[in-house]
């Protein structure tokens, strides 16, 4: 029978969530007209995750549970989702619990209008930190005006996306992924619902401030080429201001002021312009180091044990 809506939820060590996951999409998929699956892709758990999935698997038919060999990381995870889903419509949601499952009938009703991306904005945020709230809005904000895809802002990866929209989306292997930015390139129609974050069931976030700012990382790199400019801008700047510094610093000393004599300006000028140079060349190297990556050709992930595709 085919699937109308294939639900993807990435899992590392969530052994205390998974019940709770899994009770609340069935009760909610349930009351939706259409058939459909859960796919749990674990990334490599060590907290007995694994053997919980593969319980539930063979208790209801609707989990389809996808078994990395070892951990590959939540973006990856959520490229194999798209790879194994098999519905008309495919819902990515964290397993967590902080993205509710009872939101998804609100994402359906939009993709039944005819909309083909319909991503959750997060409209509250509960028992996240004043930092985090912070850091994250700003991320959000960073990203949206230096990317050339202009991705909304304060969305997750909690979103439905069409069959067409996965099917172009599974052509994308890159390496450095960055979803959220994937499913805004893309295209086709696209349009919010907003949600209210609710506080992480149980557990510790995936996501600390060192992961967020890898991802951030990965969104700007792989969509902006504003770190290269950045460097050309620096550039642009030290040259002149070398240029207004040549006659102030001649006319001083014509003048008889001892500010400029000896060494000091030169060192640093030269530390200052060496600086820049660093900075360019680590911009440089990130680019560099990305394109390594790719032309590896190495698959974005293996899988243990798994259903067919």
């Amino acid at each position: 029978m085919p699937i109308t809506f294939s639900i993807v939820a990435p899992i590392f060590n969530e052994l205390d969530n998974l019940p709770e996951l899994y009770r609340r999409v069935r009760d909610v998929m349930s009351a939706t007209r259409g058939t459909w699956e859960l796919v749990l892709v674990d990334d490599g758990s060590t907290d007995g995750s694994t053997e919980r999935i593969l319980q539930l698997a063979k208790q209801d038919k609707h989990i389809r549970p996808v078994i990395f060999a070892r951990n590959f990381g939540h973006q990856v995870a959520i490229t194999a989702g798209w790879d194994y889903a098999r519905g008309e419509a495919v819902v990515i949601i964290d397993a967590d619990l902080q993205d509710p499952p009872e939101a998804i009938p609100d994402l359906i009703a939009k993709w039944r209008e005819g909309y083909e991306v319909v991503y959750a904005v997060r409209a509250e945020r509960e028992g996240e930190t004043w930092f985090k709230k912070t850091t994250a809005a700003l991320f959000y904000r960073i990203v949206h005006r230096i990317t050339d895809v202009k991705i909304p802002v304060d969305t997750g990866d909690f979103r439905l996306m069409d069959r067409k929209v996965v099917d172009v989306l599974k052509t994308m292997r890159e390496r450095h992924r960055f979803p959220r930015g994937m499913s805004a390139w893309v295209g086709f129609r696209q349009i919010g619902v907003p949600y209210k974050r609710a506080a992480r069931h149980a557990g510790v976030t995936k996501y600390p401030f060192k992961n967020m700012l890898k991802l951030a990382l990965n969104a700007i790199t792989g969509f902006s080429y504003f770190p290269l400019q950045l460097a050309t801008y620096f550039g642009f700047i030290a040259a002149g201001l070398a240029i207004i510094a040549i006659p102030v610093v001649i006319s001083m000393r014509l003048a008889g002021q001892g500010a400029f004599l000896g060494q000091a300006t030169t060192l640093i000028a030269v530390l200052f312009l060496g600086g820049v140079q660093l900075i360019s060349l680590g911009v440089l190297g990130e680019y560099l180091g990305r394109i390594y990556d790719e032309v590896k050709g190495r698959p974005l992930y293996i899988v243990r044990e798994g259903p067919e595709k």
